[in-house]
Protein backbone atom coordinates (compact mmCIF):
# COMPACT_ATOMS: atom_id res chain seq x y z
CA UNK A 1 0.00 0.00 0.00
CA UNK A 2 1.42 3.56 -0.95
CA UNK A 3 1.70 6.49 1.64
CA UNK A 4 -1.41 8.26 -0.33
CA UNK A 5 -3.33 5.16 0.52
CA UNK A 6 -2.69 5.22 4.28
CA UNK A 7 -4.02 8.64 5.29
CA UNK A 8 -7.04 8.22 7.56
CA UNK A 9 -9.61 8.82 4.53
CA UNK A 10 -8.70 6.21 2.55
CA UNK A 11 -10.74 3.60 1.93
CA UNK A 12 -9.14 0.23 3.22
CA UNK A 13 -8.00 -1.75 0.22
CA UNK A 14 -9.90 -4.88 -0.44
CA UNK A 15 -7.90 -7.84 -0.80
CA UNK A 16 -6.71 -9.68 -3.25
CA UNK A 17 -9.18 -11.39 -5.03
CA UNK A 18 -8.31 -14.67 -5.92
CA UNK A 19 -7.75 -16.14 -9.25
CA UNK A 20 -10.96 -18.54 -10.71
CA UNK A 21 -10.39 -22.55 -10.05
CA UNK A 22 -9.93 -23.07 -13.84
CA UNK A 23 -6.85 -20.40 -14.27
CA UNK A 24 -5.12 -21.82 -11.51
CA UNK A 25 -5.58 -25.49 -12.94
CA UNK A 26 -4.43 -24.54 -16.34
CA UNK A 27 -1.13 -24.68 -16.04
CA UNK A 28 -1.16 -28.42 -14.29
CA UNK A 29 -3.33 -29.63 -16.86
CA UNK A 30 -0.99 -28.52 -19.51
CA UNK A 31 1.51 -30.21 -17.65
CA UNK A 32 -0.76 -33.61 -16.95
CA UNK A 33 -0.70 -33.57 -20.67
CA UNK A 34 2.41 -33.12 -21.60
CA UNK A 35 4.13 -35.83 -19.63
CA UNK A 36 1.08 -37.83 -21.07
CA UNK A 37 2.24 -37.37 -24.46
CA UNK A 38 5.69 -37.83 -23.83
CA UNK A 39 5.18 -40.75 -21.53
CA UNK A 40 2.95 -42.82 -24.90
CA UNK A 41 5.44 -41.48 -27.06
CA UNK A 42 8.61 -43.13 -25.30
CA UNK A 43 6.69 -46.06 -24.63
CA UNK A 44 6.34 -46.62 -28.07
CA UNK A 45 10.11 -46.42 -28.65
CA UNK A 46 11.50 -48.63 -25.42
CA UNK A 47 13.42 -51.99 -26.31
CA UNK A 48 11.36 -54.89 -25.70
CA UNK A 49 11.51 -56.11 -22.16
CA UNK A 50 12.50 -52.59 -20.62
CA UNK A 51 10.63 -50.33 -18.90
CA UNK A 52 10.09 -46.85 -19.71
CA UNK A 53 11.44 -45.72 -16.36
CA UNK A 54 14.52 -48.03 -17.30
CA UNK A 55 15.05 -46.93 -20.19
CA UNK A 56 15.15 -43.25 -19.24
CA UNK A 57 17.41 -44.20 -16.75
CA UNK A 58 20.11 -46.12 -18.64
CA UNK A 59 19.94 -42.88 -20.93
CA UNK A 60 20.13 -40.45 -18.32
CA UNK A 61 23.57 -42.79 -16.98
CA UNK A 62 24.55 -42.72 -20.04
CA UNK A 63 25.49 -38.73 -20.17
CA UNK A 64 28.85 -37.28 -19.34
CA UNK A 65 27.92 -35.04 -16.51
CA UNK A 66 30.99 -33.08 -15.82
CA UNK A 67 31.46 -32.43 -19.65
CA UNK A 68 27.81 -31.05 -19.75
CA UNK A 69 28.46 -28.91 -15.82
CA UNK A 70 31.29 -27.57 -18.39
CA UNK A 71 28.88 -26.07 -21.27
CA UNK A 72 25.94 -24.97 -18.57
CA UNK A 73 27.53 -22.99 -15.70
CA UNK A 74 29.07 -20.37 -18.54
CA UNK A 75 26.53 -19.82 -19.94
CA UNK A 76 24.30 -19.56 -17.00
CA UNK A 77 26.97 -17.10 -16.01
CA UNK A 78 26.53 -15.11 -19.64
CA UNK A 79 23.09 -15.19 -19.41
CA UNK A 80 23.11 -13.16 -15.87
CA UNK A 81 25.46 -10.75 -17.72
CA UNK A 82 23.44 -10.19 -20.70
CA UNK A 83 20.23 -10.07 -18.66
CA UNK A 84 21.27 -7.35 -15.99
CA UNK A 85 22.47 -5.38 -19.04
CA UNK A 86 19.11 -5.39 -20.45
CA UNK A 87 17.16 -4.55 -17.30
CA UNK A 88 20.66 -1.81 -16.85
CA UNK A 89 19.89 0.26 -20.08
CA UNK A 90 15.66 -0.01 -19.64
CA UNK A 91 16.64 1.42 -15.88
CA UNK A 92 19.03 4.07 -17.13
CA UNK A 93 15.77 5.12 -19.89
CA UNK A 94 13.11 5.26 -17.84
CA UNK A 95 14.17 5.34 -14.00
CA UNK A 96 17.74 6.42 -12.70
CA UNK A 97 21.26 6.35 -13.86
CA UNK A 98 22.29 3.51 -11.74
CA UNK A 99 25.61 1.44 -12.72
CA UNK A 100 25.92 -1.86 -13.89
CA UNK A 101 27.84 -3.48 -10.80
CA UNK A 102 25.53 -2.43 -8.80
CA UNK A 103 22.31 -4.11 -10.14
CA UNK A 104 24.23 -6.97 -11.14
CA UNK A 105 24.28 -8.88 -7.26
CA UNK A 106 20.31 -7.63 -7.10
CA UNK A 107 19.29 -9.50 -9.86
CA UNK A 108 21.34 -12.16 -10.01
CA UNK A 109 19.72 -12.77 -5.92
CA UNK A 110 16.15 -12.54 -7.72
CA UNK A 111 16.57 -15.62 -9.65
CA UNK A 112 16.41 -17.65 -6.15
CA UNK A 113 12.73 -16.50 -5.54
CA UNK A 114 11.98 -16.17 -9.38
CA UNK A 115 12.14 -20.24 -9.38
CA UNK A 116 8.89 -20.17 -6.78
CA UNK A 117 7.35 -16.64 -8.26
CA UNK A 118 8.58 -14.37 -11.03
CA UNK A 119 6.75 -11.41 -9.60
CA UNK A 120 7.93 -11.59 -5.88
CA UNK A 121 11.71 -11.53 -8.28
CA UNK A 122 10.50 -8.47 -9.67
CA UNK A 123 8.88 -6.94 -6.30
CA UNK A 124 12.47 -7.47 -4.98
CA UNK A 125 14.02 -5.06 -7.83
CA UNK A 126 11.17 -2.54 -7.03
CA UNK A 127 12.30 -2.75 -3.72
CA UNK A 128 16.09 -1.95 -4.20
CA UNK A 129 15.23 1.05 -6.76
CA UNK A 130 12.97 2.47 -4.25
CA UNK A 131 15.39 2.35 -1.16
CA UNK A 132 18.13 3.29 -3.44
CA UNK A 133 16.98 5.46 -6.14
CA UNK A 134 13.50 6.58 -4.63
CA UNK A 135 11.84 5.27 -7.33
CA UNK A 136 8.09 4.71 -7.18
CA UNK A 137 7.28 1.44 -7.66
CA UNK A 138 4.87 2.03 -10.06
CA UNK A 139 7.83 3.36 -12.25
CA UNK A 140 9.84 0.14 -11.86
CA UNK A 141 6.63 -1.87 -12.64
CA UNK A 142 6.39 -0.14 -15.71
CA UNK A 143 9.82 -0.72 -17.19
CA UNK A 144 9.68 -4.39 -16.18
CA UNK A 145 6.56 -4.33 -18.38
CA UNK A 146 8.19 -2.94 -20.85
CA UNK A 147 10.90 -6.05 -20.73
CA UNK A 148 8.08 -8.46 -20.68
CA UNK A 149 6.64 -6.74 -23.91
CA UNK A 150 10.02 -6.37 -25.59
CA UNK A 151 10.73 -9.90 -24.59
CA UNK A 152 7.62 -11.19 -27.43
CA UNK A 153 8.89 -9.55 -29.86
CA UNK A 154 12.59 -10.91 -29.12
CA UNK A 155 11.54 -14.42 -29.19
CA UNK A 156 9.12 -13.65 -32.50
CA UNK A 157 12.37 -12.13 -34.21
CA UNK A 158 14.23 -15.31 -33.30
CA UNK A 159 11.00 -17.61 -34.42
CA UNK A 160 11.01 -16.16 -37.69
CA UNK A 161 14.66 -17.06 -37.96
CA UNK A 162 14.83 -20.16 -36.62
CA UNK A 163 11.51 -21.09 -38.89
CA UNK A 164 13.01 -20.01 -42.00
CA UNK A 165 16.29 -21.97 -41.47
CA UNK A 166 14.86 -25.07 -40.57
CA UNK A 167 11.08 -24.64 -42.93
CA UNK A 168 11.49 -28.33 -44.24
CA UNK A 169 12.25 -30.52 -40.61
CA UNK A 170 9.82 -28.31 -38.23
CA UNK A 171 5.73 -29.05 -37.57
CA UNK A 172 4.08 -27.86 -40.24
CA UNK A 173 1.86 -25.54 -37.38
CA UNK A 174 5.38 -23.02 -37.08
CA UNK A 175 4.92 -22.31 -40.76
CA UNK A 176 2.62 -20.25 -39.11
CA UNK A 177 4.99 -18.06 -37.62
CA UNK A 178 5.62 -15.58 -40.61
CA UNK A 179 2.29 -14.56 -40.29
CA UNK A 180 2.40 -13.79 -36.47
CA UNK A 181 5.45 -11.90 -37.34
CA UNK A 182 4.35 -9.84 -39.72
CA UNK A 183 1.14 -9.30 -37.38
CA UNK A 184 3.00 -8.39 -34.56
CA UNK A 185 5.50 -6.08 -36.62
CA UNK A 186 2.57 -3.94 -37.64
CA UNK A 187 0.66 -4.10 -33.84
CA UNK A 188 4.77 -2.89 -32.67
CA UNK A 189 4.77 0.08 -35.42
CA UNK A 190 0.71 0.88 -34.48
CA UNK A 191 1.80 0.98 -30.94
CA UNK A 192 4.64 3.18 -31.17
CA UNK A 193 2.43 5.58 -33.18
CA UNK A 194 -0.05 5.63 -30.40
CA UNK A 195 2.03 6.34 -27.55
CA UNK A 196 4.53 9.02 -29.27
CA UNK A 197 2.38 10.76 -31.75
CA UNK A 198 0.79 14.19 -30.45
CA UNK A 199 -2.43 13.28 -31.80
CA UNK A 200 -3.06 10.73 -28.99
CA UNK A 201 -1.80 13.03 -26.56
CA UNK A 202 -5.31 13.50 -24.49
CA UNK A 203 -5.65 9.69 -24.23
CA UNK A 204 -6.01 8.85 -20.77
CA UNK A 205 -4.63 5.18 -21.19
CA UNK A 206 -1.36 7.12 -22.59
CA UNK A 207 -1.60 8.90 -18.91
CA UNK A 208 -1.16 5.99 -16.72
CA UNK A 209 1.67 5.24 -14.71
CA UNK A 210 2.34 2.09 -15.42
CA UNK A 211 2.41 2.48 -19.19
CA UNK A 212 5.06 5.14 -18.50
CA UNK A 213 7.82 3.47 -20.33
CA UNK A 214 5.95 2.92 -22.98
CA UNK A 215 5.24 6.64 -23.32
CA UNK A 216 8.77 7.67 -22.99
CA UNK A 217 10.38 4.98 -24.95
CA UNK A 218 11.83 5.81 -28.55
CA UNK A 219 11.00 3.56 -31.80
CA UNK A 220 14.46 2.81 -31.44
CA UNK A 221 14.30 1.57 -27.60
CA UNK A 222 12.79 -1.93 -28.96
CA UNK A 223 15.18 -2.94 -31.23
CA UNK A 224 17.79 -1.86 -28.98
CA UNK A 225 16.60 -4.40 -26.51
CA UNK A 226 16.15 -7.18 -29.00
CA UNK A 227 20.17 -6.63 -30.01
CA UNK A 228 21.54 -6.50 -26.72
CA UNK A 229 19.40 -9.82 -25.54
CA UNK A 230 20.38 -11.85 -28.97
CA UNK A 231 24.08 -12.76 -27.83
CA UNK A 232 22.32 -14.60 -24.88
CA UNK A 233 20.00 -16.79 -27.70
CA UNK A 234 23.22 -17.15 -29.71
CA UNK A 235 25.60 -18.44 -26.48
CA UNK A 236 22.19 -20.77 -26.19
CA UNK A 237 22.24 -22.38 -29.67
CA UNK A 238 25.77 -23.30 -29.25
CA UNK A 239 25.72 -24.80 -25.80
CA UNK A 240 22.49 -26.50 -26.74
CA UNK A 241 24.03 -27.95 -29.73
CA UNK A 242 26.89 -28.96 -27.98
CA UNK A 243 25.00 -29.96 -25.17
CA UNK A 244 22.44 -32.33 -27.33
CA UNK A 245 25.59 -34.92 -28.63
CA UNK A 246 25.57 -35.43 -24.68
CA UNK A 247 22.54 -37.10 -24.64
CA UNK A 248 23.75 -38.57 -27.91
CA UNK A 249 21.62 -36.86 -30.51
CA UNK A 250 23.95 -34.78 -33.28
CA UNK A 251 22.58 -31.60 -34.12
CA UNK A 252 24.10 -29.42 -35.80
CA UNK A 253 24.59 -24.79 -35.16
CA UNK A 254 22.29 -24.38 -38.43
CA UNK A 255 19.35 -27.03 -37.10
CA UNK A 256 19.79 -25.68 -33.37
CA UNK A 257 19.47 -22.30 -34.66
CA UNK A 258 16.27 -23.19 -36.77
CA UNK A 259 14.40 -25.02 -33.52
CA UNK A 260 15.78 -23.46 -30.31
CA UNK A 261 13.79 -19.75 -30.93
CA UNK A 262 10.42 -22.20 -31.25
CA UNK A 263 11.51 -24.15 -28.16
CA UNK A 264 11.96 -20.99 -26.35
CA UNK A 265 8.46 -19.59 -27.43
CA UNK A 266 7.03 -22.96 -25.99
CA UNK A 267 8.35 -21.87 -22.47
CA UNK A 268 6.21 -18.67 -22.49
CA UNK A 269 3.14 -21.46 -22.49
CA UNK A 270 2.21 -21.85 -18.26
CA UNK A 271 2.85 -24.87 -16.88
CA UNK A 272 5.34 -26.15 -13.94
CA UNK A 273 8.71 -28.04 -15.16
CA UNK A 274 8.48 -26.02 -18.64
CA UNK A 275 6.29 -28.94 -19.66
CA UNK A 276 5.51 -27.21 -22.97
CA UNK A 277 8.62 -26.98 -23.91
CA UNK A 278 10.00 -30.08 -23.62
CA UNK A 279 7.91 -31.73 -25.15
CA UNK A 280 8.55 -29.64 -28.26
CA UNK A 281 11.52 -31.50 -28.09
CA UNK A 282 10.43 -35.28 -28.97
CA UNK A 283 8.00 -33.77 -31.64
CA UNK A 284 10.71 -31.68 -33.31
CA UNK A 285 13.56 -34.91 -32.98
CA UNK A 286 11.07 -38.09 -33.42
CA UNK A 287 13.70 -39.91 -33.60
CA UNK A 288 14.92 -39.57 -30.19
CA UNK A 289 11.58 -39.46 -27.96
CA UNK A 290 13.29 -40.61 -25.16
CA UNK A 291 17.02 -38.86 -25.22
CA UNK A 292 14.96 -35.58 -26.43
CA UNK A 293 12.72 -35.73 -23.22
CA UNK A 294 15.44 -35.89 -20.98
CA UNK A 295 17.46 -33.57 -22.73
CA UNK A 296 14.94 -30.98 -22.86
CA UNK A 297 13.68 -31.69 -19.02
CA UNK A 298 17.06 -30.99 -18.06
CA UNK A 299 18.19 -28.14 -19.92
CA UNK A 300 15.13 -26.11 -19.16
CA UNK A 301 14.80 -26.67 -15.57
CA UNK A 302 18.20 -27.44 -14.30
CA UNK A 303 19.16 -23.87 -15.74
CA UNK A 304 16.96 -22.35 -13.44
CA UNK A 305 18.40 -23.81 -10.57
CA UNK A 306 22.20 -22.68 -11.83
CA UNK A 307 20.54 -19.14 -12.24
CA UNK A 308 19.24 -19.72 -7.93
CA UNK A 309 22.75 -21.03 -7.55
CA UNK A 310 24.52 -18.22 -9.11
CA UNK A 311 22.02 -15.75 -7.19
CA UNK A 312 23.34 -17.19 -4.17
CA UNK A 313 26.74 -16.39 -4.34
CA UNK A 314 25.62 -12.44 -4.87
CA UNK A 315 23.29 -12.73 -2.22
CA UNK A 316 24.72 -11.09 0.69
CA UNK A 317 26.09 -8.35 -1.21
CA UNK A 318 22.57 -8.02 -2.95
CA UNK A 319 20.74 -7.97 0.74
CA UNK A 320 23.09 -5.34 2.05
CA UNK A 321 21.97 -3.36 -0.77
CA UNK A 322 18.55 -4.03 -0.09
CA UNK A 323 18.46 -3.48 3.36
CA UNK A 324 21.33 -1.15 4.59
CA UNK A 325 18.96 1.79 3.94
CA UNK A 326 21.03 3.49 1.55
CA UNK A 327 19.40 5.77 -0.93
CA UNK A 328 22.73 7.73 -2.46
CA UNK A 329 21.29 9.08 -6.30
CA UNK A 330 25.29 7.86 -8.32
CA UNK A 331 25.37 9.10 -12.07
CA UNK A 332 27.49 8.26 -14.36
Amino acid sequence: MSQEEETPEASPAPGKKKAPLWQRLLPWLITVACFAYLYNRIAGQTPQGETVVGYLGTIFASVNWIAWLGLMIPYSFLYLLIDTAVLWRVIRWFNARTPYRDLLPVRASTYIISILNEQVGKGAMALYLNRREGVPGWEVASSMLFIMFCEFFYLTTWALIGVSVSWDIVPEIFHNIPYIALGAAIFLALFIFFFRSDRFANVSIRKKPLLKSFHEAEWHYYPTIILIRSPALLGAVWVYSMAAGLFGVEISFAQMIGVLPLIFFGTLIPGPFRAFAVALWPTLFPEHVAEMAIFGFVQHNFFLLFNAGIGLIFLKRANRELFSGRTSLQTE
